[in-house]
């Protein structure tokens, strides 16, 4: 039985000077008129279950006060922002519920109440919700995470969770939600499957033999399909039965091709919601800087559109 996955970006944006900071600093600050920005969209974006707007939400308030949390921070060193992405969350009874669960989680790992903001995102595949926390404990002092918790710590909290009210994966589970990945245009756990097994000179052997590891045998026939998929976007070719190489940049390419969807995905809900979908479809879309459409990493453009300011 395994865990369920969840996957947490984070980010920690400063927002004012640090006393004493010498110029050149590492992070430069962001300014406010960025964070009210982020703010703005993230209201924007936001959708519930029902398809209504989405709307921002605290510990305590269904519908809090975004611009007043905003106005409480003006003053902070720095702010922590994450996107919480349950693998399962589509079968979360209540995804808020859930996101007050882990930051209550969060407060007695920290030793501290905190003051923060969420909103779901139900208008992808993937559920997910952007949280946003101020940088200051409950005695006003400056709010400092631990790197290794940032990186870790808040996916296990995350994971426990949703195993809790989910159930653990089976085998099964788990091999489903891999065979999805296959045809993913995106980098996936398969890839770093492929990636941990590379041998001297980049070489990756998936022929049934007695050195072979765990991975390769529990996962052959899927890490063959990606192979094969991978080969077909020009990243991987077969140079012997069994035997494949990767490009060196197969994971830099793969990550550039998964937000340059993210961002068609974007593009689209925002034209659904002027009306412009079927005027402007995705067959009036062409990308530019690549010789594969598939793998082109540059931006994207439209037909026969009017110039717009």
């Amino acid at each position: 039985m395994f865990p369920r996955r969840v996957v947490v970006k984070a980010r920690v944006v400063k927002l004012a000077p640090q006393r004493g900071a010498s110029r050149g600093a590492r992070f430069k600050a962001t300014p406010a008129k960025a964070v009210d920005a982020h703010l703005r969209y993230l209201e924007r974006d936001g959708v519930t279950r029902d398809g209504e707007k989405g709307r921002v939400y605290s510990a305590i308030e269904d519908e809090a006060d975004g611009k007043a949390f905003v106005e409480r921070g003006r003053d902070d060193r720095h702010q922590f922002r994450f996107i919480v992405a349950p693998e399962d969350a589509i079968d979360i009874a209540d995804l808020r519920s859930f996101t007050r669960d882990l930051m209550k989680q969060m407060e007695s790992d920290l030793g501290t109440t905190v003051d923060w903001i969420a909103i779901d995102y139900h208008n992808t595949g993937h559920p997910h919700t952007h949280v946003i926390l101020r940088g200051i404990t409950d005695d006003g002092k400056i709010l400092n995470i631990a790197g290794d918790y940032i990186a870790h710590g808040i996916r296990h909290r995350a994971q426990d969770l949703v195993t809790l009210e989910l159930g653990p994966q089976t085998e099964l589970d788990v091999a489903a939600k891999l065979g999805r990945e296959v045809d993913a245009e995106r980098l996936t756990r398969l890839d770093r499957m492929l990636a941990s097994e590379q041998q001297e000179g980049g070489i990756i052997d998936l022929r049934p033999h007695a050195e072979e590891s765990y991975t390769v045998r529990a996962n052959r026939h899927l890490l063959i399909d990606r192979a094969k998929r991978l080969e077909s976007y020009r990243l991987a070719e077969e140079i012997e039965p069994g035997r494949w190489l990767l490009r060196s940049d197969v994971e830099q390419t793969l990550r550039a091709l998964g937000e340059r969807n993210d961002i068609i995905k974007t593009m689209h809900r925002a034209l659904e919601d002027h009306g412009l979908a079927d005027e402007r479809g995705a067959s009036q879309y062409a990308c530019t800087g690549g010789a594969s459409p598939s793998l082109s990493s540059a931006g994207c453009w439209t037909r026969d559109w009017p110039a717009t300011r």
